[in-house]
């Protein structure tokens, strides 16, 4: 019996030490702090400005010479002996671009000159004699048969000395058609010709881009035509932030059948950028009207539509807008605030609806109007 009751007395001895144990270990664990506030974000505050924009009508279309010209060989038969110009080379009217060979064009002029002095003395010759037959003509020396044959001789002396000076004029004109001179002033655009080539008549030698000017032929459906005007201002880009002006010279008086779009030419300002053949996109600058405007730093793109963040009190309600055009970094709001509702100007990205926000001290809201 006392071995049992010693028993007892050691498990419970035991039991005592362990809980002792657990407790004084959970006393010595580190406190945990209770989870602080999440900070609250820094932004700052922006309202949306009114604006003088002008109205826009977008368009594509294709950069073109204003008038090419293609520059041939007017005689042929003839070798192509040089070529004066090349590509891109600016040239002058009248400036020689390109030589042929003469062959037997300057034989052929100086036989048709010296047959020009044949005429010449033959025609002479049958003068001097008319004029003496009618001079005996009172006389009766001479019958009227041999007057009319006197006078019917000088007028064919006449008539060949006429051929003979058009011989000439033909012949000095071949011989000069060697010699390809610019129509205009202009850029050189193409050059297919060959130096060594023997060249045919018509055969093209070269592109000439007439006095360098470009235009831009924009394409419109029928029905916006009647918005465009000669004297219209035209911005034409081709990938921001490059552009060039322009303005409109001529409206297209019809309409493709098959496409239903009509072609509106526009003369550019001369540029680095302009080349022929290039595709761009423009916006015709039309009437001016006013628009609510926002910083885009301030417009939030999120499940394909539009939200700014609206400050109220130290905290941001996310709101639905409408957008329009976009000029330079700024945007139109067309629908979902008014001027004087406070929204977040940048940092949208990091906010959600109902979020904690501290705003930043900053001068008057002032933005300068865009140029137009």
């Amino acid at each position: 019996m006392k071995r049992h009751l010693v028993t007892i007395f050691v498990v419970a001895g035991v039991f005592a030490a362990c809980v002792a144990l657990l407790l004084g270990m959970r006393s010595a664990a580190p406190s945990i702090p209770p989870t602080s506030a999440a900070p609250a974000l820094t932004v700052k505050r922006t309202f949306a400005t009114a604006q003088q924009w002008p109205q826009t009508l977008h368009a594509v279309g294709s950069i073109a010479a204003w008038q090419e010209v293609i520059i041939g060989a007017e005689i042929g038969g003839q070798r192509l002996s040089r070529l004066l110009v090349d590509v891109g080379d600016h040239v002058e009217k009248g400036q020689l671009l390109a030589q042929l060979n003469p062959g037997t064009l300057e034989a052929d002029l100086n036989a048709s000159r010296a047959a020009l002095q044949e005429a010449e003395v033959d025609a002479a010759q049958a003068q001097r004699a008319a004029d003496r037959a009618r001079a005996l003509q009172r006389t009766n020396v001479l019958s009227d048969q041999a007057l009319d044959q006197a006078l019917s001789t000088a007028e064919t002396a006449q008539a060949r000395l006429a051929a003979a000076r058009a011989r000439v004029q033909a012949d000095s004109l071949r011989l000069a058609y060697t010699e390809v001179r610019a129509p205009d002033e202009g850029v050189i655009s193409a050059r297919p010709a060959v130096e060594g080539a023997l060249v045919q008549a018509g055969a093209e030698l070269m592109r000439l881009q007439r006095q360098g000017r470009l235009e831009w032929r924009a394409e419109l459906p029928g029905p916006e035509l009647t918005q465009i005007a000669p004297g219209q201002a035209v911005r034409i880009t081709f990938g921001a932030p490059q552009f060039v002006e322009g303005r409109v010279r001529r409206v297209s008086p019809q309409v493709d059948p098959h496409t239903r779009t009509g072609i509106v030419y526009v003369d550019i300002d001369p540029s680095a950028l302009v080349r022929a053949g290039l595709f761009a996109r423009g916006e015709f600058l039309l009437a001016q009207h006013r628009v609510l405007t926002l910083p885009e730093t301030a417009v939030l793109l999120r499940d394909g539509f539009s939200y700014v963040f609206r400050i109220e009190g130290s905290q941001v309600r996310q709101q639905k807008v409408t957008l329009g055009a976009r000029r330079g970094d700024r945007v139109e709001i067309r629908e979902g605030i008014d001027a004087d509702t406070p929204v977040v100007e940048s940092g949208v990205g990091f906010l959600s609806d109902g979020v904690t926000v501290r705003l930043v001290t900053a001068g008057p809201n002032t933005y300068p109007a865009l140029k137009e």
